[in-house]
């Protein structure tokens, strides 16, 4: 029994498998998409940022760089004599075929009999060799466009170097040229021939909206401003439904060759992420939204896109700690995850960072939640913190009691191509058993996960409120909260005072009340942009990240005692002490009056005020250690009460106190704003869950 396999093991839940292949598909490829309409000191900042990423790339990794602005320039890494750029028009559409020829990569017939000679990854073949096979698009294209960063670090950085801001001239009262879209199609083409399946990314920067081209989000002309959340309730934005219908087209290109497409975005305006975000998200990449390239939001979450796995060696002498050596890169291409289940229930559909395959069976419910119609999904680009969630509808013909032993499983296979060029398998079993006495819900009650039932709820109600009405799936958030509440709670009828929940249910209210009021389904104060990206995050993280974005965490230092949790209202704002907010998208260190009055005097400069000077350091020194770990990086800000940033803070308490209400002599802060409070909140919740 000591031998088992893992697999017989009860505990071992997950097992994951390299899997032997006669052909390798080869290191993973790299292409940079470069925005050039950037003022100078930004091309400065993100060419230094692109300089440092070739750093953090194996020796083996493909890299490639376009360019575009009015024009789209496919450098050619490989001749090195001098620089040399193939020009496309951004005003124009090309044919992925068109593509290939006008940069010489044309598929030749017999591709697959080479290919199968030469496995994608294997740049030894060169010209000059007798025994190399006829050139194909491959051959062509490695070597010219595609490079081993060994081989072309000096001319990616002279390339770089000699980059300049887009010459194209551009009148005062229009926007510059910019063809992200055409820009994406020509890097599309040129990855679909030349590594075919091979684990690829398209890294886009940009820093401002496309304005030519297929996938253009406004014109040109100042005049015309970009699309708002009103614009878009009131279908007043003719160009975003065919921008977003022509990425999501890229995007079918984009699975079908295991492409994952990242943006990158920096400028204080939109830059159309949200008719961007279904390539992004159905190939599985990343979306980092910042102000400017100059930015630790941009350089460091760019950075941690390449983080690597610690292999760590232990040492034969005990006085020697072992040493940490960077393995193989914390990311993997062209994943597929397929679900198994026992034939009691039916997968509804999942909703995450995935594309159906459109994989039907028996298991496949006919009620989609989701995405579903479907046992199997592309997630494209992955990593250890993305997650899916997955519904399943129960089916139970004729209400038959379920016997006693009966189990049910659920199995999930993912494949994905690791860093390493090496296929794997993971394979995660879960089973309990059936509850079937309808009368008697107290185990269901007992096994109720209301963290992980908050984080669904907020994925469907954000799937939902891409084809619904703010107010409907508002209605509808607040009709299953009060029928979970009638169900599960207890009470005498028509007796609000006397209703109790359980310590399984204690907080889901709580965390519904602030789901409503976040910006997953509020509009205020965010663009149509931030809020796509705001989605897209929850949409891949885990269950405590996701109840940071829902219900963020306020922690209180001050004077008397060590830094403690407090509630996330307004009467935990006071004179005499440092909050600290973590919304996971920002981190905010806010000072009260006095704290700020005193930090104004420069107290903390003092030897004698040493305390005071730790009580400012303390929670700065705990905003770090939470942004070390966290992507994409949050935005860091420090304010003081009654001042600008302080509305960061603000608007992410509960309202208990505000401008028509007093503090019944508790010395906080009050707060603008015609929303009602948690204790309102509960008040209606509890009167409408009893009535009769």
């Amino acid at each position: 029994e000591s031998n088992l396999p893992a697999e017989l093991i009860s505990h071992f839940t997950t097992v994951e498998y390299e899997l032997s292949s006669l052909t390798q598909p080869g290191p993973p490829v790299f292409l940079f998409v470069v925005d050039t309409c950037v003022p100078e000191d930004e091309l400065t900042h993100l060419k230094d940022s692109l300089q440092q990423t070739l750093n953090l790339l194996p020796e083996d990794t493909l890299v490639g760089l376009i360019t575009y602005g009015t024009l789209i320039h496919v450098h050619e890494l490989g001749f090195t004599d001098c620089p040399k750029a193939y020009v496309f028009r951004g005003d124009k559409e090309y044919a992925p075929m068109k593509i290939q020829e006008m940069l010489g990569i044309m598929p030749n017939r017999g591709i697959a009999t080479v290919n199968a000679n030469n496995p994608p990854g294997n740049t030894n073949n060169q010209q000059g060799n007798p025994n190399t096979p006829p050139q194909t698009n491959r051959s062509s294209a490695v070597g010219r466009f595609l490079m081993p960063v060994s081989d072309c670090t000096f001319a990616m950085e002279q390339v770089l170097e000699d980059l300049q801001k887009d010459p194209w001239p551009c009148a005062a009262d229009e926007r510059v040229q910019r063809c992200t879209g055409t820009a994406l199609n020509v890097a599309m083409g040129l990855l679909e021939s030349s590594v075919m399946r091979q684990g690829s990314r398209i890294m886009t920067f940009v820093a401002g909206p496309p304005t030519v081209g297929p996938g253009f989000m406004v014109n040109r002309s100042k005049k015309e401003s970009i699309r708002s959340h009103t614009d878009i309730q009131k279908n007043q934005c003719p160009l975003t439904k065919p921008a977003t219908e022509y990425y999501k087209n890229l995007s079918d290109r984009a699975i079908s060759h295991n492409i994952i497409v990242d943006v990158f975005a920096c400028s204080l305006d939109q830059v159309g992420t949200l008719e961007i975000k279904p390539l992004i998200s159905r190939t599985g990449g990343v979306i980092v939204l910042a102000d400017s390239f100059g930015q630790s939001v941009f350089k460091e979450s760019l950075r941690r896109v390449f983080e690597r796995v610690n292999i760590i060696t232990p040492s034969n002498d005990p006085n020697i700690p072992p040493t940490s050596t960077p393995g193989h890169m914390q990311m993997g291409f062209g994943g597929v995850i397929e679900v198994h289940h026992s034939r009691e229930f039916k997968v509804a559909g999942a909703i995450g960072s995935v594309a159906s395959l459109k994989k039907m069976g028996p298991g496949v419910a006919e009620i989609e939640v989701g995405i579903g119609g479907t046992t199997s999904w592309y997630l494209g680009g992955v990593t250890p913190r993305d997650t899916v969630a997955f519904f399943f509808e129960v089916v139970n013909p004729n209400n038959a009691v379920m016997p006693p032993q009966k189990r049910r499983f659920i199995q999930f296979l993912t494949s994905y191509q690791a860093s390493t060029g090496k296929q794997r398998l993971r394979v995660t079993t879960v089973c309990g058993a059936w509850h079937s006495d309808s009368n008697d819900m107290t185990p269901v009650a007992m096994s109720f996960d209301q963290e992980a039932s908050a984080v669904l709820m907020a994925r469907l109600a954000i799937h939902r409120s891409e084809t619904e009405e703010p107010a409907d799936v508002l209605r509808w958030l607040d009709r299953s909260l009060i029928r979970l509440c009638s169900k599960f709670a207890s009470y005498r009828k028509d007796d609000p005072s006397s209703f109790r929940l359980t310590n399984e249910f204690s907080m889901y209210p709580q965390f519904m009340f602030h789901l409503r009021r976040s910006k997953f389904l509020q509009s205020f104060n965010t663009s149509p942009d931030e809020q796509a990206v705001y989605r897209h995050i929850i949409y891949k993280e885990n269950t405590s990240n996701s109840l940071i974005m829902i219900q963020p965490s306020l922690v209180s230092y001050s004077f008397n005692g060590p830094p403690t949790p407090v509630l996330l209202d307004a009467t935990s704002v006071k004179p005499d002490v440092v909050l600290v907010l973590d919304t996971f998208f920002h981190v905010i260190v806010f000072h009260g009056e006095t704290i700020a009055a005193w930090k104004q005097q420069g107290y903390q400069h003092q030897e004698e005020h040493v305390n005071f000077k730790n009580l400012l350091d303390t929670p700065q020194n705990d905003s770090q250690m939470i942004m070390n770990n966290r992507f994409p990086v949050p935005r860091y800000i420090v304010c003081d009460q009654h001042k600008s940033e302080a509305r960061f803070l603000l608007a992410m308490l509960n309202p208990s106190v505000t401008h028509h209400t007093s503090a019944d002599g508790i010395s906080s802060q009050a707060i603008f704003t015609d929303d009602v409070s948690l204790r309102v909140f509960m008040e209606h919740l509890m009167k409408l869950s009893v009535q009769t």
